[in-house]
């Protein structure tokens, strides 16, 4: 699978814990280029899973995103997004620099992300979050493609998650092709 991502964009990954956001995320775009909610929880409280140092990880995370943006630099939110809300204020951020949004959409079998989830050798979310965040997912399913995006890809198959490449097109990066290496995935 191909995906075609202006450059500059703002690049919106969406899916619950366990999805595989993050690893996407670092095997395709530069670390100055992604913003995890993850790696924020962690700076702030010793602990990336911290759900109580979220409210303050993510104004950070718009700070960034907003600092990024405004200097029309290709910018990855590594976080679950599966809230309307959330993701209709990241895309009026980027609308505000003239920046185009893409959402990656994680939208693996429920097992799945519960599976990699108990397999995370640093952060383990908790069984009944992830609970949550896949009856979210649904709703995200329902919600994202009513939604406005200058481009909507949907990962449905580990095959497909490995194995998607990224070219990007615009005045940074014209030309520009990345593709990972497939994950282990023991």
């Amino acid at each position: 699978m191909r995906l075609h991502i202006p450059d500059p964009a703002l690049v919106l990954l969406v899916g619950p814990s366990g999805a595989g956001k993050s690893t996407f995320a670092t095997a395709r775009f530069t670390p100055t280029e992604i913003i995890s909610s993850d790696a924020l929880r962690g700076m702030l409280a010793d602990d990336p899973a911290d759900q109580a140092a979220s409210a303050e990880a993510f104004r950070i995370v718009g700070i960034l995103a907003n600092g990024r943006l405004k200097r029309r630099l290709l910018t990855v939110i590594d976080a679950t997004n599966l809230r309307a809300a959330n993701r209709r204020r990241f895309r009026q951020l980027a609308a505000r620099y003239g920046i185009a949004t893409v959402a990656i959409v994680f939208d693996l079998p429920a097992g799945l992300f519960a599976l990699h989830n108990q397999r995370r050798p640093d952060r383990v979310v908790d069984t009944e979050v992830l609970a949550d965040q896949t009856e979210r997912m649904r709703e995200a399913m329902t919600d994202i493609r009513a939604e406005d995006y200058a481009g909507l890809f949907v990962i449905n198959d580990t095959t497909t998650l490995d194995e998607a490449v990224i070219e990007r097109a615009g005045s940074s990066g014209q030309g520009a092709t990345t593709k990972s290496q497939a994950d282990e995935r023991s």
